[in-house]
């Protein structure tokens, strides 16, 4: 599990000029909401946010607010961007209880070469992402899986993913992860195949004069 810490203000007021005020200031408009919580309006240093997430995937951080002393543990439920700039302009936080289970989605990452690859196939990489329900404190970075084994037409599904205790997957378990493909055959080469040698010439009859 993945965890970090921001500092974060309250804000008072609303509406697009207060947003373009916070935002000339250097800082971000964030809300943060929760399970039988009162939505909160924030603020955040807009570099100090920048610098986390370009350090951890913030879809599935845990992310400690400390709120004026208030600490406060959060999961990023949104994240809105500038249309043409790498600008974050406003963030939704959730609040999160221990006892509470999370959905959350979380990289799956491609271990070793497939044997199959030294034969010619293809690696196919169908899912990047796993939908998983879980604590907060059971979160993983990430799920490893070994690819090295897999032959021509060889797959792995979401029903074969080692899941660490206590999480669990949301998604169809006979979904594709990954899968080594055959060769591909050239275009050339399968039209020549299908046509059986040199193709033939069919000529219209003239009509009789």
């Amino acid at each position: 599990m993945a965890d970090a810490k921001l500092a974060a203000q309250t804000r008072q007021g609303m509406g697009k000029g207060v947003a373009r005020k916070l935002r000339a200031a250097g800082r971000v408009p964030a809300i943060m909401y929760g399970r039988g919580e009162e939505t909160r309006s924030l603020s955040i240093d807009a570099h100090e946010l920048q610098l986390l997430f370009g350090k951890v995937h913030w879809e599935n951080t845990l992310i400690e607010l400390d709120i004026e002393g208030e600490s406060v543990k959060t999961l990023v439920r949104e994240v809105q961007s500038h249309a043409y700039k790498s600008d974050i302009i406003h963030v939704d936080f959730y609040q999160i209880h221990a006892d509470e289970k999370l959905i959350v989605e979380i990289p799956i990452r491609l271990m070793g070469t497939p044997a199959g690859i030294k034969l010619g196939g293809m690696l196919s990489h169908a899912i990047n992402d796993l939908e998983i329900r879980c604590l907060p404190d059971k979160i993983p970075h990430h799920i490893e899986v070994d690819i090295s084994h897999l032959g021509i037409n060889d797959a792995i599904h979401v029903r074969d993913l080692q899941l660490p205790e206590g999480v669990e997957s949301l998604m169809d378990p006979d979904r594709t992860v990954c899968s080594v493909t055959p060769p591909a055959v050239s275009a050339e080469g399968a039209g020549d195949e299908a046509a059986g040698g040199e193709p033939e010439v069919i000529k219209k009859a003239k009509a009789d004069a």
